[in-house]
């Protein structure tokens, strides 16, 4: 596993750092295997870990009325964190669960801000990978309001074309704010009656 070239493909995302960048990033970061279930978060703590996915895939969700709603999923080469209380000092509303055994390079909001103090990239790095987080976040708010069920889950698959066999169906349904048996039938128009 080279975390350069890791690091390099995620520069291509969101904003190349330098290699004395990376190398300081790697130096205060470490590798973590996480199993499939694991939670690292969990609503009301405070957390000020970031992950980034090696390999697996993560989502982030909290609870309703002890109904679990999915917020949102990452997965290669995206970073993830409990971001109300990485970037303040506020517990979590979220729980931060891992899908599949994975792999992430976990890193402090200390690093991100001592980092981003002294090289200019590295906080052009962090502003992107918010920014693309922020603009995630509203495209889905505004998918969940304007659009129907069915356009949801297209547009969904658009941007995650294997998410089926990666997130299970039921976190997928809470993510696009339907119930099972409806995202069921638009995955099976035929068995419609």
């Amino acid at each position: 596993m080279n975390i350069e070239n890791i690091l390099n493909k995620i520069g291509e995302t969101y904003h190349p750092i330098t290699n004395e960048c990376q190398q300081e990033l790697i130096a205060n970061s470490k590798i973590v295997s996480y199993k499939k279930g694991e939670i690292v978060v969990r609503e009301g703590q405070f957390s000020k870990k970031a992950y980034l996915i090696v390999k697996g895939c993560s989502r982030a969700y909290y609870l309703k009325d002890g109904k679990d709603i999915s917020d949102w999923f990452t997965f290669e080469n995206e970073i993830m964190a409990a971001i109300i209380s990485f970037f303040s000092e506020e517990p979590s509303p979220h729980y931060v669960e891992f899908i599949e055994d994975s792999v992430v390079l976990e890193f402090s909001k200390d690093t991100v801000d001592c980092l981003s103090k002294k090289h200019h990239d590295f906080e052009r790095f962090i502003s992107k990978v918010v920014t693309q987080t922020m603009l995630g976040l509203c495209e889905r708010l505004y998918t969940i309001q304007f659009n129907k069920a069915e356009e949801r889950y297209k547009h969904l698959l658009n941007i995650y074309p294997n998410i089926t066999q990666r997130i299970p169906l039921t976190h997928i349904a809470s993510y696009l704010g339907i119930t099972l048996e409806t995202l069921s039938r638009i995955r099976n128009p035929k068995k419609r009656i």
